[in-house]
């Protein structure tokens, strides 16, 4: 049985598959891929915090990220069996297997080393110096590593005040924003986190990728309905997909809504600005993705 926002997103992706016919490659792959890992969700239940009040409080303070690689609670086990899954996934998909390098097998789990190395935003060891190998290794140990990252914010957040950390980076893991949505309170902007899913409240005039309030290099594009907003940093090239719940009275699922946005990553990256990074590492200077 698969719980809460997964399932929704399921739901709801198969309600679109029966009314608008076929779904597009992106979303169907989207769809196999959160049932592999919602399911491996549900076998690691409800993780401990891992930190006591004192550490979080003094990690908070100094605007660092509440898990260092030390404090993730993994189950190496399930990991390796929910990347195996993935890849087996990625491996049905020909244009995958097509970029990756032929020393990167589908087959071959990553080590703790080259897990620690993605999280903690430096370079993969890997054995052949191939971009495309990386970049798909990369987004395999995210996959793979989700179920315990989504898992541990949810039991952090409690202990958080979003609205106060105002950072351009996670305030549980670290991870940089790929989406935001204006709230239908207030319009206040909130950032999501590419890897954890964890929100929190950002300033409307700042660019949360360079940190630039320089109005004159800020902008952002709306689309015809104004329910999507593309925002623009002329700074750091950067770019950054929002959605304004204000212009929908729908249940907004904003995990599905990184895939229902693709066109807006194609808009942005054709006129030159670059998708932002999945890492900050706590120190509030982003590294060019």
């Amino acid at each position: 049985m698969i719980t809460g926002i997964d399932d929704k997103i399921l739901k709801k992706l198969e309600t679109l598959g029966k009314t608008a016919g076929p779904l597009p490659g992106s979303l169907e792959f989207y769809g196999k891929l959160l049932s592999i890992q919602s399911a491996a969700r549900l076998r690691i239940g409800t993780p401990r915090p891992g930190l006591n009040p004192e550490e979080i409080k003094e990690r908070i303070s100094s605007e660092r990220r509440l898990l260092e690689f030390e404090d993730l609670s993994i189950d190496w086990s399930l990991f390796r069996d929910t990347f195996k899954e993935i890849s087996a996934l990625l491996s049905s998909y020909p244009q995958f297997r097509a970029e990756i390098a032929a020393s990167v097998k589908f087959d071959a789990t990553p080590t703790e080393k080259q897990v620690r190395a993605w999280y903690e935003g430096t370079r993969l060891p890997l054995p052949a110096d191939s971009a495309a190998a990386e970049a798909l290794r990369e987004f395999m140990i995210q996959a793979a590593l989700r179920l315990f990252l989504t898992a541990q914010a949810e039991t952090l957040l409690g202990f958080i005040n979003t609205e106060l950390w105002r950072r351009g980076y996670c305030p549980v893991c670290g991870g940089s924003p790929d989406l935001a949505f204006l709230d239908k309170e207030r319009g206040a902007r909130w950032l999501l986190c590419s890897r954890c899913d964890a929100k929190w409240l950002f300033q409307r005039l700042e660019c949360p990728y360079c940190g630039t309030q320089d109005q004159n290099a800020l902008a952002y594009f709306p689309d015809d309905k104004g329910l999507y907003r593309l925002y623009v940093c002329e700074r750091c090239r950067h770019y950054l997909k929002a959605v304004d719940l204000r212009q929908t009275g729908d249940d907004v699922l904003l995990p599905l809504e990184r895939f229902l946005t693709l066109d807006l990553d194609i808009q942005a990256q054709k006129n030159g600005y670059m998708p932002p990074g999945q890492f900050s590492g706590g120190t509030g200077i982003m590294e060019d993705g």
